[in-house]
């Protein structure tokens, strides 16, 4: 039986994304940190589940607003240079955070303020982020790189929670915040380096760079006539609607399982150790068989594995479902990136960015204000078992509507002009 080995990866091995990639692990753990403490200082201040779950609001109007006029902003101007004013923004808003917990005039509006500013910097940023990572390596390099964009994120996601809960009870939840914003440096520092970054606009050179309602129109033209991808985004957004309940983990944590704050790290940590685990192995693979049936399949262990959560009464049941959540959760992005970057050319990525944005990050923020909602009126518990349960049957649902999804191998030829 052949034995396993792992190797760098082959995106890590072309210097500006391995750049790329070290800022951002930094910069995202940083932000778990922050994400984290922000809850458990909602819940400690509120003590309802409500206003926590308000977290998710702010965070997705902001993108609602802002979202597509960002991708078309991504598109038409230099991706590095957007980063640099949005990542300024964000560690402008995590020093605010530090300062006014410092003094003890931290109140609600506070939080709900800083957290809409910073979301407003994030629908900017994303777009011209996610779009960079194709100009930074070639073509076949592509779902190493998304690989490890995911394994950037989740690392950051186990050691930002476990650290934070640590970070709270020994130094305060002002040193959170402030830790957040020196990370940003790193990144800023990234962009600096990597210099210049040649990316296709989709107009002739000297020409005009116009942001338009045609322009907005011209992407999602794109994504209607492209029924792969957006079968994916609606999965993406109806499964994470009804299985997100991150915002109720405090309170899982503080009533149900009553553990400690550091315990709630480690199980703010759990869902991304099984993500690191998985796109570890699927960044050794230079292709996968079958990607539209392991697709729905992931997602449908998604909400199986948050059910689980939801019955859980011990730490140890639920830390291993949140894992399991991770795990599943890993491999749906994992390939849904892939898919939607090798088939989108360079000019247009920016936009198709944005409308996946409103996509993926509407179905969780607005679910997590479903399962605040829900969580007031039956229950923790039964918010998060109903949540996995209808997760499930979206995937049945999606199955049938777009059986294309159901049949995608991932060898079938990209559309016309979708060149990198």
């Amino acid at each position: 039986m052949p034995s396993l080995s792992f190797q760098i990866p082959p995106a890590l091995r072309e210097r500006r994304y391995a750049l790329f990639w070290s800022g951002m692990l930094i910069s995202m753990a940083g932000g778990q940190m922050q994400l984290w403490a922000l809850l458990w200082h909602i819940s400690k201040l509120t003590g309802e589940p409500i206003f926590v779950s308000v977290i998710g609001l702010v965070r997705f109007l902001s993108i609602l607003v802002f979202s597509l006029f960002a991708g078309a902003i991504a598109d038409a101007f230099d991706r590095r240079k957007i980063m640099f004013v949005t990542q300024s923004t964000m560690m402008g808003t995590a020093i605010a955070l530090s300062l006014l917990s410092l003094s003890g005039q931290i109140n609600i509006w506070h939080i709900y303020l800083l957290t809409a500013i910073q979301a407003v910097a994030s629908s900017f940023d994303l777009p011209a982020r996610q779009a960079l990572v194709p100009n930074l390596v070639s073509r076949e390099h592509y779902p190493s790189a998304f690989s490890l964009s995911s394994i950037a994120a989740n690392t950051g996601s186990i050691a930002g929670p476990a650290l934070s809960g640590l970070v709270i009870s020994t130094l305060g939840l002002h040193w959170v915040y402030l830790i957040n914003a020196g990370t940003y440096v790193a990144l800023l520092l990234v962009l600096v380096l990597i210099g210049h970054v040649a990316q296709s606009h989709g107009v002739p050179a000297g020409s005009p760079r116009v942001i338009s309602r045609k322009s907005i129109a011209e992407g999602i033209r794109f994504i209607l006539h492209q029924p792969i991808i957006l079968s994916s985004m609606i999965l993406d957004f109806f499964a994470t609607f009804f299985s997100s309940a991150n915002t109720l983990l405090p309170f899982v944590a503080h009533y149900i399982l009553k553990v400690s704050v550091q315990e709630y790290g480690w199980l703010s940590a759990g869902q991304s150790v099984g993500a690191v685990t998985v796109a570890l192995l699927f960044s050794q693979r230079a292709h996968i068989r079958g990607q539209g049936r392991l697709l729905l399949a992931a997602v449908a262990c998604f909400g199986l594995a948050t059910v689980l959560f939801g019955l859980s009464q011990s730490f140890f049941m639920a830390l291993f479902a949140l894992i399991f959540v991770g795990a599943s959760d890993s491999v749906s992005t994992i390939l849904r990136n892939t898919i939607r970057q090798i088939q989108t050319p360079d000019y247009i990525r920016g936009r198709m960015v944005s409308i996946n944005q409103i996509f993926f990050a509407g179905g969780p923020q607005l679910g997590e204000i479903e399962a605040g909602v829900v969580a007031q009126l039956f229950g923790v518990p039964a918010a998060i078992i109903s949540g996995g349960i209808g997760c499930v049957l979206t995937v049945i649902a999606v199955s049938g509507i777009w059986p294309q999804l159901l049949h995608y191998r991932g060898d079938e030829p990209a559309p016309g002009g979708a060149a990198g």
